[in-house]
């Protein structure tokens, strides 16, 4: 999940399983991180409130790093302008920031249906990416999987945006889950390259 992230780029020959490796336990890091704040400042928020402040800076810096995290997959791969998935991952995540600040001045119901949009369509780029890149490096169903899931929770937060009782913490579990993918997907990419190596 979008982390969801989810993302990354469409040209996958120079980039490396452990590269990947790599960016994807700081993504886990990251998202364990965010949930520990989410849950211990602000999960109590329902549909109707307000965002506190702490709430407003969380939920603004989920899509933002999600796009420092598909501009370090770009360095990492190489990629340049042809890279149409990845920019255009960035240009999503960066709308979606300046959504969120937006919303921060609403309602958690208004932040729910932008993080809702904007998970259900970095979640169908990262379901694009995985499966393009399953053919270069491999052992990406972990990622097919998490973009498939982040699409159906994003349409789901879209929905459920408007109900009294829906509350920052459905969106901790839908980072949670897109840590525990990235995680699954680290030990795949593990075990792909120590089989290549005998």
């Amino acid at each position: 999940m979008t982390q969801t992230t989810v993302t990354s780029s469409t040209t996958t020959t120079t980039t490396t399983p452990s590269g990947l490796r790599s960016l994807y336990l700081i993504r886990v890091a990251f998202s364990l991180i965010w949930v520990a704040l989410v849950v211990t400042t602000s999960a109590s928020l329902v549909s109707t409130d307000k965002p506190t402040v702490i709430a407003a800076v969380l939920l603004v810096i989920y899509p933002l790093w999600d796009v420092i995290a598909t501009l370090l997959e770009r360095r990492m791969a190489g990629t340049g302008s042809t890279d149409r998935f990845g920019i255009t991952n960035m240009v999503l995540g960066l709308a979606t920031t300046a959504g969120m600040i937006i919303a921060a001045f609403s309602t958690i119901g208004t932040a729910l249906l932008v993080f809702g949009i904007w998970a259900l369509l970095s979640g169908a780029i990262q379901l694009v990416v995985a499966i393009r890149r399953q053919r270069t490096v491999g052992a990406q169903w972990p990622m097919v999987i998490s973009g498939g899931l982040s699409v159906l929770a994003g349409a789901s937060f879209a929905a459920m945006s408007a109900s009294a009782t829906s509350s920052l913490s459905t969106v901790a579990g839908y980072s949670a889950f897109g840590a525990v993918w990235f995680f699954v997907s680290v030990i795949a990419l593990s075990i792909r390259s120590r089989r290549e190596k005998r």
